[in-house]
Order: structure tokens, then C-alpha cells, then sequence
């Protein structure tokens, strides 16, 4: 598959061949979406500026789950039929996997290409099919060879996780391992296909390890200048709208349960929170796409107006974006916990030289180091795992019902279903006129409505009634909607 295709750049001032470029404020940390080659020479080029050295050490995170390569420089992915133009989960893939099917993907390719006059078929993302007369032909690992020539200090690694879910444990070591001895100004760059989720996600952790050298090495640095008012520095301090709704805050039940368990945990929320907006979108002080706290709320609401079999795909993502935002809080927590040991870990022969002339230790962040894994860090805390199993679905899915509105339908149904049919209908779209009042007038709140109109007859039909339709349903003879429910209620067999 053609890992680009018409509009996927969604920002504006765009870098050619490198989709989606930009920078998160306030780090030397970039994102974006699978480069070209000419594309990896502009963003490099673009990162390192006028100041940067272009041997210095660049590190490189590639999210993507899905073996590349490069024809006439263009990028292409190996996909399942069933998984074009959508979102490839394909489960538990390792670097190593990745990038040993690279050499078998071209091998395929080369021999495709071969078989057809030297013309090779690819689809796009919209399925539809083209040739293209192969000239040239790389893996991913031989393009970054390549620009390791103008780029001596390039550093690159995989790391392939999934789009909605959190990425495993593990995969917050590799990345901490990778980015441990790098400064404070040692630039990282991140990309997936796009520069959505995966990278953002990525760019979320990168940033998270830019705080902890920061908070490990600065902190005696900053408090012998003189007036610096240290509470405006600390991150932990950022508070969002409280106008905002909860859901938009990151208010979810089994956050409030991870906050409550850790040490300082309304501070880790509070960090975690301020990282998200620096790279979310304009409107929370980012410059990128997605926003990962805020996109759970939006999700939330589609879930509403949406059928079934949509829901239960949705909810599964709903459930997965809250386990990366948990893990996420869990990982800040574990990243403020690392900055205080390294600070203390200075060996007695080192604090000699890195102690300033006010008596506070000040440690480079390439001389930072992590005292224990976070796989380790969160061995220590196992109920943690458990918690987040059981508490991400832990939403009220549903808006309830008024139990006013619901005793009034359920003794109108009670005393003559049939004779106050009428009188059902009505009150059910008024009260359904109430609940949703807060959704703005359209198509979106009329589906709303009618699911919710749908549901609730349902709900109060008669017991022999409400058997015979739940089996029709069951038997794909019916779907749960409002007319095909009353037609069952009001038809009469012909005598």
C-alpha cells in the first residue's frame, strides 16, 4: 500500500515529502508522518537549522507496526487485504520482526515487479489500484544508511505499536533506553504513517523524558538565580478550564482511581495533562492533530449517535485511548519518581564537580541515569495492571433516563399499552427533547434521539411483547428501531 496519498497533510507550512511536519512547543521534539527519501534530508535539514551540527546525535523513533520500503523514493507498506485504508493493528510486533520481513517485503515486491514488465501494482489507501515502473528500489533500513552520510549522528529506532491502545511496557524502556545519554537539546523526531496517533503518543513519552531531565539536572541550577520563582517552573502546577466537561479534563473513573493510588498523583495528572496539550492542537497550545486526552471526550459523544455493531467497535477504542491515557499518567508518575533518585544517586566523587557555588548539585542530562525500569516500576505496583483491566470500560455509556420520565412511560405501558400507544410516543420524544438539550440542533442529535426513543419502547413494552421482539431481533428478522417495534406492536394478523 502507498503510505501517502491526496490531503493526508492536515497542517499548514508543510515540508515536501515529509507529511505532516511539526515541532511540539517548548521541546526539540518533532513529529510527522513516513517520509520520502528527499523528504528525510528536509526534515533532518529543517531540525537541525543553522545551529544544530549535522553530526551531532538525532534520534529517531519510527511507531510503525508494518515493514517499508522505497520505490523511486516513494514510500510503501505492507498491509493485510482486509487492512487498507484503515488503521493496521497487527498485534504484538517486535523491531526484529520489523525489520527482518523488510528484506522479504522487497524480495515480494521485486518479483511482482519482475513478472510485469518491471511495473509494480500498488493500491492506495482508497483502494484504488495504479502501476508504477519500478527504477529504483529500497528497504527503510538502506534509506537511513543513506542518510546517515550528511547525518553522521543519526540515531534510529523502531518501535512498532498500535494506533488506539497503549503501548506495552516495554516499549516505554526502549524508548527510555534509546534517549538515556542524550542532552537536554539532542533532538528527537518521531513519525508513524500519518504523524496521528502513534507519533503523537510517542512525542507524549519523548517529552515526558525531556521533563525528567529537566527536573533532574536543572533544578539546582535554577534555584541560585536570584527572584526565579520556582512554583511558576514546575509542571505539576498546570491546571485545565474547570468549565471544561469532566470527560474533556480526563476525569474518567479509573483515572481518579490511578491518581489516588500513586505518590503525588494529582501532580503526575496534572504534568501528564500539560505534556498532552503542548502536543494536541492549537486550541490546547499545541501544533499538531490529535488531541489524546480531548479525543476520548469526542469519541464519547459519537458513541451516542452511532448503531450498534458502530458502538461496539467504538467503545473498544474508547476503552483502549483510556488505557493510553492511563499509562501515560503512570509513566509521568514514574518519570518524577527517576528524576529525585538521580539526583540522588550521585556518587560522592561526582558531586564535587557538579555541585554549584550555592551548594546545589546540578547533573548534565547526558550523565543521567535511570535507576530501574518502568516494567520494574510498575512490577512494584501490580494492582495498577489489574486496575486499568477492569476500570477502562468503567463509563456511563448510556444517558439515564429521568426515573420520573420512566415511572410515567412504565405505568402508561402498565395500564393499556396499546390505547396510551400514543401518548408513549410523545412523551418519550419529550423527554428525550430534555436529555439531549446540550447537543447542538442537527442530524447528530436527531439519530441521538431516535436511538434513544428506540431503546426506551423497548424497554417499557408489555413482557410478552418485549419476549416476542427481543427473538425476532435475535434472529436478524427485526433491528431494535422505532417503526419496525411499533409496526410489530400495532399490526394485526388478517382474519
Amino acid at each position: 500500500m502507498a503510505d501517502h496519498f491526496a490531503n493526508i497533510q492536515k497542517l499548514p507550512d508543510p515540508i515536501a515529502g515529509c507529511p505532516n511536519f511539526r515541532r511540539v512547543p517548548g521541546y526539540k521534539v518533532y513529529c510527522c508522518g513516513q517520509p520520502t527519501i528527499a523528504g528525510f534530508e528536509a526534515c533532518l535539514t529543517k531540525v537541525c537549522g543553522d545551529t544544530y551540527p549535522k553530526d551531532g546525535k538525532i534520534i529517531w523513533f519510527n511507531l510503525r507496526q508494518e515493514p517499508s520500503v522505497y520505490v523511486n523514493g516513494e514510500p510503501l507498506c505492507a498491509r493485510p487485504a482486509n487492512k487498507i485504508g484503515e488503521y493496521a493493528e497487527l498485534g504484538n510486533i517486535t523491531r526484529d520482526q520489523n525489520k527482518a520481513d523488510e528484506p522479504e517485503f522487497m524480495k515480494v515486491c521485486e518479483n511482482r515487479a519482475k513478472e510485469n514488465g518491471g511495473k509494480l501494482k500498488v493500491v492506495d489507501i482508497n483502494k484504488v489500484e495504479k502501476e508504477v515502473e519500478v527504477k529504483e528500489m529500497k528497504t527503510l533500513s538502506e534509506v537511513i544508511e543513506g542518510a546517515k552520510a550528511k547525518f553522521p549522528g543519526l540515531v534510529h529506532m523502531r518501535v512498532p505499536v498500535c494506533n488506539s491502545a497503549a503501548p506495552l511496557e516495554n516499549d516505554f524502556d526502549i524508548m527510555c533506553d534509546t534517549l538515556t545519554g542524550t542532552s537536554i537539546n539532542t533532538p528527537i523526531i518521531i513519525n508513524d504513517q500519518v504523524g496521528l496517533s502513534r507519533a503523537t503518543t510517542a512525542c507524549v513519552i519523548a517529552c515526558l523524558f525531556k521533563e525528567f531531565q529537566i527536573n533532574a539536572s536543572f533544578e539546582g541550577l535554577v534555584e541560585t538565580v536570584p527572584g526565579v520563582n520556582l512554583d511558576l517552573l514546575k509542571m505539576d502546577r498546570y491546571k485545565m478550564d474547570p468549565a471544561k466537561d469532566p470527560l474533556f479534563r480526563g476525569e474518567f473513573e479509573v483515572v481518579k482511581e490511578l491518581v489516588a493510588s500513586l505518590k503525588d498523583g494529582d501532580a503526575a495528572k496534572n504534568e501528564c495533562d500539560k505534556v498532552i496539550d503542548k502536543n494536541g492542537t492549537p486550541k490546547t497550545g499545541g501544533t499538531g492533530i490529535k488531541q489524546l486526552r480531548e479525543n476520548i471526550a469526542e469519541s464519547k459523544l459519537s458513541y451516542e449517535i452511532m448503531d450498534d455493531a458502530a458502538q461496539a467497535f467504538l467503545k473498544m477504542k474508547i476503552m483502549d485511548n483510556i488505557h493510553k491515557y492511563y499509562y501515560l499518567i503512570l509513566f509521568t508518575a514514574y518519570m518524577r519518581e527517576a528524576a529525585d533518585l538521580a539526583r540522588e544517586a550521585v556518587a560522592d566523587e561526582k558531586k564535587g564537580e557538579l555541585t554549584l557555588a550555592g551548594g546545589r548539585c546540578a547533573i548534565p542530562g547526558d550523565q543521567l541515569k535511570l535507576s530501574k525500569k518502568f516494567v520494574q516500576f510498575v512490577d512494584e505496583n501490580p494492582k495498577l495492571r489489574d486496575l486499568v483491566e477492569t476500570g477502562k470500560g468503567n463509563l456511563q455509556w448510556e444517558r439515564d433516563i429521568p426515573q420520573a420520565a420512566l415511572s410515567n412511560l412504565e405505568n402508561l405501558a402498565a395500564t393499556d399499552f396499546k390505547a396510551n400507544l400514543g401518548k408513549i410516543i410523545h412523551d418519550i420524544y419529550q423527554t428525550a427533547h430534555l436529555m439531549f438539550s446540550d447537543m447542538p440542533q442537527g442530524d447528530h442529535k436527531k439519530r441521538a434521539k431516535y436511538r434513544f426513543a428506540s431503546k426506551t419502547l423497548m424497554r417499557i413494552l408489555p413482557p410478552a411483547k418485549k419476549t416476542e421482539v427481543e427473538g425476532l431481533i435475535a434472529g436478524n428478522a427485526m433491528t431494535m428501531d422505532l417503526y419496525e417495534i411499533l409496526g410489530k406492536c400495532t399490526w394485526a394478523v388478517p382474519k
